[in-house]
This record gives C-alpha cells, sequence and structure tokens, in this order.
C-alpha cells in the first residue's frame, strides 16, 4: 500500500473503533487510538496473512500483549474481511463474538491477552519454535508502556535475546498514561530504549503517529537479521487522531456517550477529506 492508502486505512480503523466502544458505551479508547498508525502498517503493509485462511501456517504472528486495545485489532481485521464488520457492534456483550480483550476464538488473533506483561513471553515462544522450524516468517509483539512496570516483560526480553530471537519484533506503545495515572508518578522506567540495549536488543525511538516513520523502522527491522530481536519504542499520544479524546485527562478507560461518538466521526471525516485533497482527490 502507498503511504496514501495506509494513512486512509488507519483512519478507517479509528472510525470503526470508535463506532465499536460507542455501541457499546464506552471501553479503553485511549490505548486503541495510540496504536491505529502502527495498526495500519502492519496490515496494510507488513505482514503476511490471509484472510479466509485465519491459521494459515506461512503467515506472520501479531501479539497484542496490551489485549485491552483489541478493538483496534478488531477494526482492522474486520477492514481486511477476517469477520464481518457487524461484528463490532456486538463488542464486549454477553455472547459476543469480540470480547473486551484479545481473543483467540476471534479470527485473525493469535494470543488470547489481557493480564499485562504476558504477551511477549506468548511472542517468544512463537518465535524460537518458528525458529527450530527453520521458518522466515516474524512474530511482532505490541506492549504498552505500563505492563513494561511487570517483571515478567523483563524475564522473556532476557529470553529472546539469550535465543537470539532475530525473528522477533515488538513495539512498545510509550504513550505515557495507564490505568493509575501518568507513568512518571507510578512507576519510572527511565530509558527503555537503552535499558532493552542492555539486554541485548535492537532497539529505536520514532514517532509511533508518523506512519512513514513507522513503515521506515519496521522495514529496517526486519532486513537486520543479526541475531537479535528488536523494540521500536513508539512515542504516542494516548487519544491520537481525535482531538476531543486526546484532551480527556484520564482517557485509558472511559465512556463513550453517542455525542462523544458523533463528534469523534465528524473529526475522523473532516481529516479524511483534508488527507484526500492533500494527495489530489475530490
Amino acid at each position: 500500500m502507498s503511504i496514501k492508502e495506509i494513512e486512509l486505512f488507519a483512519n478507517d480503523i479509528r472510525r470503526n473503533l470508535v463506532w465499536a466502544i460507542g455501541s457499546k458505551g464506552g471501553g479503553h479508547i485511549g490505548g486503541c487510538l495510540s496504536i491505529c498508525d502502527l495498526i495500519a502498517v502492519l496490515y496494510g503493509e507488513v505482514m503476511n496473512y490471509d484472510p479466509n485462511t485465519p491459521n494459515w501456517q506461512e503467515r506472520d504472528y501479531l501479539v497484542c500483549s496490551k489485549g485491552h486495545a483489541a478493538p483496534a485489532l478488531y477494526a482492522a481485521l474486520a477492514l481486511k474481511g477476517f469477520f464481518p464488520m457487524e461484528w463490532l457492534k456486538e463488542l464486549n456483550r454477553a455472547g459476543t463474538n469480540l470480547p473486551g480483550h484479545s481473543d483467540r476464538k476471534v479470527p485473525g488473533i493469535d494470543a488470547t491477552t489481557g493480564s499485562l506483561g504476558q504477551g511477549l513471553s506468548i511472542a517468544c515462544g512463537i518465535a524460537h519454535g518458528l525458529k527450530v522450524q527453520g521458518k522466515n516468517q516474524y512474530v511482532f509483539c505490541i506492549t504498552g508502556d505500563g505492563e513494561n512496570d511487570e517483571g515478567q516483560i523483563w524475564e522473556a526480553a532476557a529470553y529472546a535475546s539469550h535465543y537470539h530471537l532475530e525473528n522477533l519484533i515488538m513495539f512498545l506503545d510509550w504513550n505515557k498514561k495507564q490505568i493509575d495515572g501518568w507513568n512518571k508518578e507510578v512507576m519510572q522506567l527511565g530509558d527503555l530504549a537503552e535499558k532493552y540495549r542492555a539486554f541485548g536488543w535492537n532497539s529505536s525511538v520514532i514517532n509511533g503517529q508518523d506512519i512513514a516513520e513507522i513503515r521506515q523502522s519496521i522495514h529496517k527491522a526486519v532486513d537486520i537479521r543479526n541475531g537479535h530481536p528488536t523494540m521500536i519504542l513508539l512515542d504516542t499520544v494516548k487519544g491520537a487522531g481525535i482531538s476531543c479524546i486526546e484532551k480527556i485527562e484520564n482517557n485509558h478507560c472511559i465512556g463513550v456517550p453517542d455525542s462523544l461518538v458523533k463528534e469523534s466521526l465528524e473529526e475522523l471525516e473532516a481529516i479524511r477529506m483534508q488527507l484526500k485533497i492533500r494527495y489530489g482527490e475530490s
């Protein structure tokens, strides 16, 4: 996909996740919005997958360790044809096809997550298994900055380095907030990029809302293959892409009434029109 197509895809992901969370009346919208640009690049261009065969053995894998961001993944998967768009309005309801946190029963979801800190271990297991089998697929893992407070993350980081899991690429969504407040007030972790580097990882920091930069950094990571896992720290904004949600101080998990849905969708439509004008479309 071109940059234009990926930007429009990210806009579509945001529109559909707002609609899904709004249908439920609320949810973890802040941390969903901060990774929409990343998800658009992964599903728009980088990952190998087949919507008609979700468990295709040659696919790349994605583990969303911050399982509360599942609605962003669901929106992307629905747009790519893994399941009907109508499922989105069932989000997190009794008997739903789409639980509030990532669940393997959903077509296209590779790991059940939600208890923070566990996803990187799962990703390590998948990556190690693929390596032992001599396969060339990649395993991508999305972690939150708050869950890096968990000790299990660092055990997995050591494991990935020790076993030279060069087929593992982890993204750290550094949106500066977690459920208990600002990270700097809850647990000051210092220079996370340098910490992963000290654990033996390739490590970089990029603008996590810049699609061109995300795209370039992932392609660079895929091409390295130097015997080390890769961590890409995404400098993001919680609620990114919708100003009225960005402005909410505690926007980790909030009520999303019809009025906020309407305001958000109107802003996203305006952004979509601006993108089309920028790229010479009427």
